[in-house]
C-alpha cells in the first residue's frame, strides 16, 4: 500500500482531514474527553463535545487548540493520533506525508509544536502552510498571478487577514478574536445584563440561531435557559438578535479596525485589484449574520462569503498536494 497525502487543518473550533483522492473524509470538534485519574482518552471529537459542560468529576472535556496554536501538546498529539487512525490514515505500510495549516503570524516555537505533533503521529513528512493562503486556494482564488487578491479568514480561535499576489502573502494580520470570543461575549453580555450564567454550547446556539452584527439585516428572539446567579436557581430570559449585536460589537470592530489596518498597508496596485474584486469571506465566524454586509459597508469595498467557508481551509490543503511545488512559496 503506498503512503497517503494528508491535509490537516488543525483549528482551535474543528479538525477537518483532507485526503488525496478521496476528499474531506474528517470534521470534527477539537475536543478531548479525558479522565484525569487515568489520564485516558475517552472520547474526541462529536462524541468529546456531548459531553462539554455535563461531564462528571473525573471527566474533562478538553480543547487542546487554544488561539490557532497548541495550548496542550500531549492532549493534541493523542486527538490527532485517534483522528488520523479513524480516517485510516495510518496504516502498517504507509507514513504519509502531511499538510497542516497555521495562522500567519504565530512563532517559529508554535510551528515546530505543531509539526512535531504531526510527526509523532507517523508522518514521513510534514508541510506547514499559512491559513490564509490556503483559505484563498480552497475559496478557488487564483493567487499565482501578478493580481492583488485578499482574504478574511474568521476560524474559531483567531481572524487571518491577508492580502496575496504571485503565489505568496504580500501582508498580512492574525488576531486572536474570532468564533470562541464571539461567543464569550455572549456569555459575559448574559452575566452582566441578566444575571443568568450559560454555558459555551449555549452560547453558540444563540450566536447561529439569532446572532448578528449587522442590525438592519436581522431581527430574531429566542428564549435562553440558564442558571440564575442572584438565586442559584435554572432561569430563562429572552433575548433578541438586536442584544446579541451589542454583545458582539467590540469584538466584530476590533476585526473590522485590522483589516483596515491590512488595506493601509496594501500597494495600490493591488489595493485597485482588490476594489474590482472583492474581499473573500472564509471560516465559520463568516456565517454569524450580517458580517459581509457590515464589511462591505465599513471597507467600501465588496465583501463575499466564499461558497463552503467552513471546508476552505482543508479544501485548500488538497489543491496544494496535488501541486506540492506551491507549497511555502
Amino acid at each position: 500500500m503506498f503512503a497517503k497525502d494528508i491535509g490537516i487543518d488543525l483549528g482551535t473550533a474543528n479538525v477537518l482531514i483532507y485526503i488525496k483522492g478521496q476528499g474531506i473524509v474528517l470534521n470534527e470538534p477539537s475536543i478531548v474527553a479525558i479522565d484525569s485519574e487515568t489520564k485516558k482518552i475517552l472520547a474526541v471529537g462529536h462524541a468529546a463535545r456531548e459531553m462539554l459542560g455535563r461531564t462528571p468529576g473525573r471527566v474533562k472535556a478538553i480543547r487542546p487548540m487554544k488561539d490557532g496554536v497548541i495550548a496542550d501538546f500531549e492532549v493534541t498529539e493523542m486527538m490527532l493520533n485517534s483522528f488520523i487512525k479513524k480516517v485510516n490514515g495510518k496504516s502498517f505500510f504507509s507514513r504519509p506525508r502531511i499538510l497542516i495549516c497555521c495562522p500567519s503570524n504565530i512563532t517559529q516555537v508554535e510551528k515546530n509544536a505543531i509539526k512535531e505533533a504531526a510527526e509523532r503521529t507517523g508522518a514521513r513528512r510534514v508541510f506547514l502552510e499559512e491559513e490564509p493562503k490556503v483559505a484563498a486556494i480552497g475559496a478557488g482564488m487564483d493567487i499565482s498571478k501578478p493580481s492583488g487578491n485578499m482574504v478574511i479568514d474568521i476560524g474559531g480561535g483567531t481572524t487571518d487577514i491577508a492580502v496575496l499576489s504571485l503565489g505568496g502573502i504580500v501582508n498580512s494580520s492574525s488576531i486572536k478574536i474570532a468564533g470562541n470570543t464571539f461567543d464569550n461575549d455572549i456569555i459575559k453580555y448574559l452575566k452582566n445584563k441578566y444575571k443568568l450564567l450559560v454555558g459555551d454550547r449555549t452560547a453558540e446556539d444563540i450566536k447561529f440561531n439569532i446572532g448578528t452584527v449587522f442590525t438592519e439585516s436581522r431581527n430574531d428572539s429566542m428564549d435562553v435557559k440558564g442558571r440564575d446567579l442572584v438565586t442559584g436557581l435554572p432561569h430563562t430570559i429572552t433575548l433578541t438578535s438586536e442584544e446579541v449585536e451589542e454583545a458582539l460589537r467590540e469584538s466584530v470592530y476590533l476585526i473590522i479596525h485590522e483589516a483596515k489596518n491590512v488595506l493601509e498597508q496594501t500597494p495600490p496596485e493591488l489595493a485597485a485589484d482588490i476594489i474590482d474584486k472583492g474581499i473573500i469571506l472564509t471560516g465559520g465566524g463568516s456565517l454569524v449574520n450580517g458580517f459581509s454586509d457590515l464589511l462591505t459597508h465599513e471597507l467600501k469595498v465588496p465583501v463575499f462569503i466564499a461558497e463552503s467557508p467552513l471546508t476552505c481551509v482543508v479544501e485548500g490543503t488538497g489543491v496544494l498536494l496535488d501541486n506540492v511545488h506551491l507549497i511555502g512559496k
